[in-house]
């Protein structure tokens, strides 16, 4: 008796649970306007912690969808030979380092008389075992990229190219890369509707380059005064004003919100919107100014260490740029001996940190002015923006085409054309692109840019 009334209630919780999905998931619930809605209103100043809607917005009432009114294409006599993929990994949970400061900054709160609605009701759920790990809807970034790049490639990424061995997957050793891999091959396999081995390479020196540049570490990575234009940044009257208005809508005298307090609150509303798809309480904390002053702290810190701001940030990536053109130099050999090209497919995971210093040797998002802590003001029209070049799933496209007059390239960044610095040909030929990185391609040894100058 005891064993059905059991039975009965797991049936009964098992069809309210399937009942509640199936509400949840009607049109009525998640139409175009209750999604527009739900998004904070400063969703797009999240930098390096935004969603890679914010970037594609179409994406957001059609996930699978391909823009094609955002690419150059090459005249139609030319045909897809190549693709080399290098994407970030997908949504995250915070780091160690960032739960840490939201659990400092959440014990405050506790203690503010609030103003703001929601606040005082939150509970800290973030642990530190989280560590950065993948969520689930970093697999579905990943997912979904795969199907749109199936849909942008359908002659390279097909049953017969994955069957055939012609797709090579590479990732970083870190958990959240290799699982955005594992989802990037089941959305694959997904689009394909085909089951196939498919190995994945960890290459930890092509994708975590800049862990292994010891030049980059002693003067970068492990060096305060690196930083010291952001250090300056969160010290400005932009930054304590920030502070201040936190401070007045808390309730709390101005020292007790520090430049840590606002980081923490900005990330609470970032990560709970990504990872929950949630506007949540922490977002009252800041206006659009405020988050505009948030989103340069974060593009100042992400051009002092990975970009423009240091010249080893760049030339740390030598090695990953010097494996992109041998083996596009590769295909090409194989095209122009009419051979079958070997390898259709590359695509390579990484880290937001291995995607900006190639970025920046490449010479692209670069501002006329280096971006400091004294002109804010006069770099809101900056083209270096973190939030718009590397949210998570970020991806650098390199597309090949084999065309009548020769073999042409384009770049593509998030899924949107982009210019070669210098090149005036939209898609140019790739000989022109050589000619233009001639100096890097004859030089840019990793071995030697690395090397740490002890005098």
């Amino acid at each position: 008796m005891v064993k059905q009334v059991v039975t009965t209630a797991c049936f009964v919780l098992f069809h309210c649970i399937v009942s509640y999905w199936a509400f949840m998931s009607s049109p009525s619930i998640h139409s175009s306007a209750s999604k527009t809605s739900s998004i904070p209103a400063i969703a797009s100043y999240f930098g390096t912690k935004g969603r890679y809607e914010e970037v594609n917005k179409y994406l957001i009432d059609d996930i699978l969808a391909i823009n094609t009114s955002l690419v150059n294409l090459p005249s139609p006599e030319c045909r897809e030979v190549h693709l080399t993929a290098i994407i970030r990994h997908g949504t995250r949970f915070p780091t160690t380092k960032n739960i840490e400061k939201m659990r400092q900054f959440h014990m405050v709160v506790r203690n503010a008389s609030l103003n703001l609605s929601g606040l005082s009701e939150w509970k800290m759920w973030y642990t530190q075992d989280m560590d950065g790990r993948l969520v689930e809807k970093g697999r579905e970034d990943h997912r979904h990229l795969a199907q749109r790049l199936i849909a942008w490639f359908p002659s390279l990424l097909n049953r017969e190219s994955l069957s055939g061995g012609r797709v090579k997957l590479v990732t970083s050793s870190k958990h959240r890369c290799v699982n955005s891999t594992i989802a990037f091959k089941e959305g694959l396999m997904t689009g394909l509707h085909i089951a196939v081995e498919l190995d994945i390479d960890v290459n930890d020196a092509l994708m975590r380059y800049f862990d292994q540049c010891e030049r980059f570490v002693k003067e970068v990575e492990n060096n305060k005064s690196a930083l010291e234009e952001v250090k300056r940044f969160n010290e400005s009257p932009e930054m304590k004003r920030v502070m201040e208005k936190m401070a007045d809508r808390l309730n709390l005298p101005y020292p007790s919100i520090t430049d840590d307090s606002v980081e923490a609150a900005f990330y609470l509303c970032a990560y709970e919107f990504t990872i929950l798809s949630l506007n949540s309480p922490w977002c009252q904390l800041f206006d659009e100014v405020d988050a505009q002053v948030m989103e340069y702290a974060n593009d100042l810190k992400q051009y002092w260490k990975r970009s423009y701001g240091h010249e080893i940030n760049s030339k740390s990536s030598c090695i990953l740029f010097h494996d992109l053109f041998h083996r596009l130099d590769r295909v090409v050999d194989q095209i122009n001996s009419e051979d079958s090209v070997s390898e259709a497919v590359t695509v390579q995971v990484g880290h937001a940190e291995t995607l900006i210093p190639l970025l920046t040797l490449l010479d692209l998002f670069k501002d006329d002015v280096p971006l400091t802590s004294s002109n804010f003001a006069e770099q809101r029209n900056r083209v270096f923006r973190s939030g718009q070049i590397v949210p998570y799933a970020a991806n650098l496209l390199v597309v090949l085409y084999k065309c009548p007059e020769g073999t042409r390239m384009s770049l593509r960044l998030n899924e949107k054309s982009l210019d070669v610095p210098g090149l005036a040909d939209p898609v140019p030929m790739y000989e022109d692109v050589k000619k233009r990185y001639s100096t890097l391609l004859g030089g840019c040894d990793q071995e030697s840019v690395c090397k740490v100058n002890n005098s």
